[in-house]
């Protein structure tokens, strides 16, 4: 084991687009389990767009990361050393933690990796840790797809999104999926099996939105905020849904954004929108892992894992999200498992 670990830190709150300044990279003493603690060796790290708000000192849904502490993120890793009774090393481990080679745990909600047979480390975390049960909840629970229904997402490339439309075929919908180029859209459908897909950056979303769903958009499960949401909330039917994941497309704006210019169809159609967060469903993350694991294995949910290498790489990686540069989930490779 080497004696050295490598962490990110908080430097300066973001202006505007993540720069180069906000984050240093840093070599420190490994830290040193006490009684009741384990020591783990990342393995992989998760970028998501979220990232982008714990930078922030802006109202959120939990503490931002302080100036000068370790950036927090989304890891997984193998315990390395352990004075904790219910740990032993070896053991594959996930949860919150920080962009750091070795960190402690259970310092945040750190627990074991769940060990679905036929997958991979990366797969199992980067689907069944967060993005899986983020769709799964958030169209589920919040969407309540109907069969027959239309189900239009944004970010529709990304982790969660490409997710969220397989789930809607499963349960006998329509999905729709709008991404950022012809590329993304061709795997959409050509091997994810959405029924038609929109490139947002080369088509009009509103004309793409109205040949593409005749019939209007039942539930609208919404990644990015903005003008997207703005055309879709012009086709929504009576009685629509629309979960609301994520708003990336504001997370580096510098002023005050505006408000969907449609606002008033939420009235005219009685729309119910909700903003939710994963871990609103915690105690019911086995149900989504059970229920997920059950549709890799049969093919019905495919995934794309966009692995980077190296943790000296995580701020330029994580760049790639503001800017569409990644397909599926984005996962930093730190160690090999």
């Amino acid at each position: 084991m080497s004696e050295i670990n490598r962490v990110w830190r908080l430097r300066q709150r973001p202006v505007g687009d993540i720069d180069d300044q906000v984050l240093s990279f840093e070599q420190e003493a490994i830290p040193v389990p006490q009684d009741g603690q384990f020591l783990f060796r990342m393995n992989y790290l998760s970028l998501d767009p979220t990232n982008r708000i714990w930078m922030s000192d802006m109202d959120q849904y939990m503490p931002p990361v302080e100036l000068g502490a370790p950036m927090r993120g989304i890891v997984c890793g193998t315990v390395v050393e352990s004075r904790h009774k219910r740990y032993k090393v070896g053991d594959r481990v996930s949860g919150l933690g920080v962009w750091a080679d070795y960190q402690i745990g259970p310092a945040g909600p750190v627990g074991l990796l769940p060990d679905v047979p036929g997958l991979g480390m990366d797969v199992a975390f980067g689907t069944l840790i967060g993005v899986g049960p983020t769709a799964y909840f958030g169209l589920l629970d919040l969407g309540q797809p109907q069969p027959g229904e239309t189900v239009v997402v944004s970010a529709a490339a990304g982790a969660v999104g490409s997710i969220v439309g397989q789930i809607a075929k499963i349960k006998g919908c329509r999905a729709v999926g709008i991404a950022g180029s012809a590329e993304k859209c061709r795997w959409l459908t050509e091997e994810l099996g959405f029924d038609a897909a929109i490139d947002y950056k080369h088509e009009d979303v509103a004309a793409a939105l109205a040949r593409t769903c005749p019939q209007g958009i039942d539930v609208y499960f919404d990644n990015v905020g903005g003008a997207v949401l703005d055309a879709c909330l012009k086709h929504m039917n009576l009685g629509g849904r629309i979960p609301t994941c994520g708003l990336i497309s504001s997370y580096n704006a510098q002023g005050p954004v505006p408000g969907p210019f449609n606002y008033s169809m939420i009235l005219m159609q009685r729309l119910r929108v909700q903003g939710f967060i994963v871990t609103d469903f915690a105690p019911r993350f086995g149900e989504a892992i059970a229920a997920l694991a059950q549709w890799l294995a049969s093919g019905e949910v495919k995934v794309r894992m966009d692995i980077h290498e190296g943790l000296e790489n995580a701020l330029a990686t994580l760049k790639t999200l503001y800017t569409g540069g990644n397909t599926g989930k984005l996962l930093l490779r730190v160690a090999a498992p």
